[in-house]
């Protein structure tokens, strides 16, 4: 059974990057910051810069993304054939590497964090892949096996 984020269509997905894009560009960075990262990879393809606005949650000095497609977005794609990337998060600008996780279990950590910070958000999005508003690590775990996430080390 696919997830009902996965059937969001292609399009959808890339027309969802141009709002906080813009509004990083009009000098509003310092207010989706907390909670909206731009993240600039280069395109593994194209060799061309790509960027990406990512929801995250910082943890210590580390930057965490989960990647809602999984190994299908293009974003971790182009970090798996090179990691270095470029982050603005509000106005700051860094350099960091990127490391790739599959680990059912440490994504279940990072989804249990993301749910007790934004638990209205997450929470939604598991109710719609037909967990409970408060599911166990187990469950977690369960819902992370088939999702990757993304940390973000600075440089």
């Amino acid at each position: 059974m696919m997830s009902a984020v996965a059937q969001i269509p292609t399009f959808v997905w890339r027309f969802m990057r141009y709002p906080p894009q813009l509004l990083y560009a009009l000098g509003l960075g310092r207010i989706i910051g907390s909670i909206i990262l731009l993240l600039t990879t280069k395109g593994r393809r194209s060799g061309r810069r790509r960027v990406t606005p990512l929801q995250y949650e910082r943890l210590g000095d580390h930057y965490y993304i989960g990647a809602a497609r999984g190994m299908n977005t293009d974003w971790v794609r182009n970090i798996m054939a090179d990691p270095n990337v470029e982050l603005r998060v509000g106005s700051k600008r860094l350099k960091a590497q990127g490391e790739i996780v599959c680990d059912p279990s440490k994504i279940a950590d990072f989804l249990a964090v993301r749910l007790r910070n934004r638990p209205r958000f997450v929470g939604a999005i598991l109710r719609m892949e037909g967990f409970p508003s408060e599911p166990s690590h187990a469950q977690l775990e369960a819902y992370a096996a088939n999702r990757v996430m993304v940390i973000l080390v600075p440089i």
